[in-house]
């Protein structure tokens, strides 16, 4: 039962990968933005941090550079009650939401951005406050 389990997970993540990459080339965007200008920035309305009680950091693949960052970011400030900010280096997303997020939506979000969410895991909660 286990390794259907992990086979399912595997097959959930490959298939986003395979998603976000046949998406990107049907679109005909590039990932520096070659094709493409840079997204204009997706600003949260509410930028107040202490109402994002939930802070959750997400491992996502398939960002190499500034225009990949920024389309991730706008893809979550897009949605209300999410603020993310990007970091290439690490290849993170740091979420501040305004409410608990399952980890399907956030792969989700990415996914539908062209990338892939590896890992999600929760830095902070009410409880922590």
């Amino acid at each position: 039962m286990g390794d259907l389990v992990i086979v399912l997970i595997l097959i959930i993540v490959v298939g986003g990968a395979v998603f976000g990459t046949v998406r990107r080339i049907r679109h005909g965007s590039s990932c520096c933005g070659a094709r493409d200008a840079a997204p204009k920035k997706v600003r949260v309305a509410d930028r107040n941090k202490n109402n994002y009680p939930y802070v959750y950091e997400l491992s996502v693949d398939g960002m190499h550079c500034g225009n990949c960052t920024r389309r991730v970011e706008n893809a979550f400030n897009r949605q209300d009650g999410y603020w993310a900010r990007a970091d290439l280096e690490t290849r993170t997303v740091k979420l501040l939401s305004k409410s608990e997020v399952r980890e399907d939506v956030c792969t989700w979000i990415v996914s539908d951005a062209g990338y892939t969410l590896l890992n999600m895991r929760t830095i902070k909660t009410q409880e922590d406050i």
